[in-house]
């Protein structure tokens, strides 16, 4: 029987909640899903005088009155778990709107502790809050927190103490209409049959509104008034999307240039330790065949994923969570709502197309964030249409080969214009099948949502860093290494094994050579797609294995002499074009297809996901390819 007392934390999204979590459990979490649901739950323990808590991270929802998944899971824990005690987090700076949920969950527990977070930016902006009487009013302890800095901390954990510890007893609320003790504010805000939940709605806003007025003191009157100045430049009608453009290209030029050295040196030494591992296995007299499968097979195989990917990844996560700290995301699915609406799509499918940019399956588990079934589909059947950063190194190549051809940062930044472009393409393909899907096999309307615009805030670099680096690097990275490892054993058996004089991997091509010319290719580089399912960055090495058929993946930095080969096997612009407009459109990887079979549990879903994009790919690289025929 399980004796820790069990703590809740609550809270609306953007309060600060999970680093309130990492401050109070630090290193002792784990994370998985709620039980018959795809919403990520955290738990954790931490310690105070000797007594071990565990503590419950619930999802970030701004209302109890369950229209999610989320707001369900959040109002069952409380309600059905009966945890010892409940800390709602609460931000500082913008009080009356988080009252709301503390209001809610006030009426349904007398265990409620309001953490007041973000202390120190109030502080800077010089919001002032009046705790003992804001403690009165809500009816529970109140308590400052600045929790980035580790600021009240410690008091938290003593008053989750003390609530764990204690006896229920009925919360005594100072009545803020007039005299009493105010116990009927605490029975009307649990949602009762007596009351409609427009009706509540209502009324916990106004004793929200009544609440913020007491007990915060704002001298500065427009103490929000520089973010709003920004956000008529990031969220303006003509400046917005131009900005949006602009900060992608910036971060693919940051990306592609910053992973050029380190994947080199990276590679180096991967590939060093093959020859290590050959001639070990040779003194160790393994045969050749078995050594070849294993070592030019797997392991070579794995090695080219990792150090071609790693480098990418870990620069690209890094910058994409500081835009999500900074507050810049949001803002981006702002701009972009309201083309979705006319998608009858959910202007929340932004989010999950910039996640996809790192990684489509991040992308397709980020859709859980979309309430309505119809358009979370949607999201999960075109997010591969945003190039993930595995199709980022066959891009940057074809790219600099047959479109820029100059060296320098020049050429480096034309080169990030370029496939910031290509990226756009699939923005626009993205609302296009989008709508498509809507009108067809997904007819509906779109639903609403509440989008909030969180301040402005200074990134925790550390922080950003290692939760990037751990929550999405190596997770990715580790995915597409296992999915890796069996494609290299499969690759190595076809480009080895001989039926009729000829390999099994030169009859798959041959047979391929008619669907590959017509899409503007030919049939070695829709056979690299097609061993590449496992993982995008092993497309040109398998191409190139193919036209100097050695039978192992073949590895080239140089550009100048990967674009002689490619011209010395009738490679054109075009072709180069037609493969470009392939890579952008063609099925998601083996990582992203198991995720989309996890996050929908049905495989005419994962099935339409391969079959969307292939088909997209198809007239697009046909119609390019005849079109520069003709001119």
């Amino acid at each position: 029987m399980n004796t820790k007392p069990v703590i809740a934390l609550a809270g609306n999204p953007n309060v600060g909640k999970s680093t309130v979590f990492n401050a109070l459990t630090g290193l002792r979490q784990h994370t998985g899903n709620w039980p018959g649901k795809t919403v990520a739950c955290a738990s954790g323990t931490f310690t105070f005088q000797g007594q071990e808590y565990i503590l419950t991270d619930l999802p970030g929802t701004y209302s109890l009155i369950a229209h999610s998944a989320e707001e369900e899971i959040a109002r069952d824990f409380i309600c059905s778990q009966n945890p010892d005690a409940v800390i709602i987090v609460c931000d500082a700076t913008c009080l009356e709107r988080n009252l709301n949920l503390a209001l809610q969950i006030a009426g349904l527990t007398d265990r409620g502790i309001l953490c007041v977070n973000l202390c120190d930016e109030a502080r800077r902006k010089g919001i002032s809050i009046d705790f003992p009487l804001l403690s009165r009013l809500i009816g529970m302890p109140a308590v400052p927190c600045a929790a980035s800095r580790g600021e009240g901390i410690e008091e938290l954990a003593r008053q989750a103490a003390l609530m764990c510890s204690s006896s229920p007893q009925k919360p005594s609320v100072s009545h803020i209409g007039g005299t009493g003790d105010g116990e009927e504010i605490l029975a009307s805000c649990a949602a009762d049959s007596e009351r409609s939940d427009e009706e509540l709605a209502i009324f916990l806003i106004r004793q929200a509104e009544e609440i913020a007025s007491r007990t915060v003191i704002c001298p500065r009157k427009n103490s929000h008034e520089a973010d709003r100045r920004i956000d008529r430049i990031i969220t303006g009608r003509w400046t917005g999307l131009p900005l949006m453009i602009l900060l992608l290209t910036a971060v693919l030029w940051l990306t592609i240039t910053g992973a050029n050295y380190p994947s080199a040196a990276l590679s180096h030494i991967l590939f060093q330790f093959q020859d290590i591992l050959l001639a070990q296995a040779a003194a160790a007299g393994i045969p050749g065949w078995l050594s070849d499968m294993l070592i030019m097979g797997v392991y070579q195989v794995v090695a080219w994923v990792v150090s071609v990917m790693l480098p990418p990844m870990a620069i690209f996560f890094p910058l994409f969570t500081l835009l999500e700290d900074l507050g810049y995301l949001p803002r981006a699915a702002f701009n972009l709502d309201h083309i979705f609406k006319k998608c009858s799509a959910c202007g929340k499918q932004a989010l999950t197309m910039c996640m996809g940019l790192g990684c489509n399956a991040v992308g397709v588990t980020g859709c859980r964030i979309i309430d309505s079934p119809r358009e979370r589909l949607i999201a999960i059947l075109t997010n591969s249409f945003m190039p993930c950063n595995g199709r980022f190194p066959t891009l940057a190549a074809l790219i600099a080969i047959f479109f820029v051809q100059t060296s320098g940062v020049g050429a480096s930044l034309a080169g990030a214009l370029l496939l910031a472009a290509i990226i756009c393409l699939g923005i626009a393909i993205t609302f296009l099948v989008s709508w498509l899907l809507s009108q067809t096999l997904l007819k509906g309307i779109p639903s609403s949502f509440t989008l909030e615009l969180p301040p402005y805030r200074k990134p925790q670099v550390g922080k950003v860093i290692l939760r990037s680096v751990l929550d999405r690097t190596l997770f990715v990275l580790g995915r597409a290494a296992a999915a890796a490892a069996p494609a290299g054993l499969l690759i190595w058996i076809l480009a080895n094994t001989e039926a009729g004089g000829q390999s099994l991997l030169v009859w798959g091509t041959s047979f391929l050579e008619p669907l590959g010319h017509f899409m503007g290719m030919d049939g070695i580089i829709l056979m690299a797609f097609i061993l590449g399912f496992p993982a995008n960055e092993i497309v040109i090495p398998i191409a190139l294995m193919c036209y100097l058929s050695t039978g192992t993946l073949v590895h080239i930095e140089d550009y100048t002499q990967l674009g002689q080969i490619f011209a010395a096997n009738g490679w054109t612009a075009s072709t180069a074009l037609c493969t470009i407009l392939f890579s952008l459109t063609h099925w998601p990887c083996s990582t992203t297809c198991i995720t989309i079979y996890k996050e929908t549990g049905k495989f005419r879903w994962t099935l339409l996901s391969i079959l969307i994009p292939a088909l997209c790919g198809f007239i697009l690289c046909s119609t390019a390819h005849h079109i520069t025929m003709l001119l």
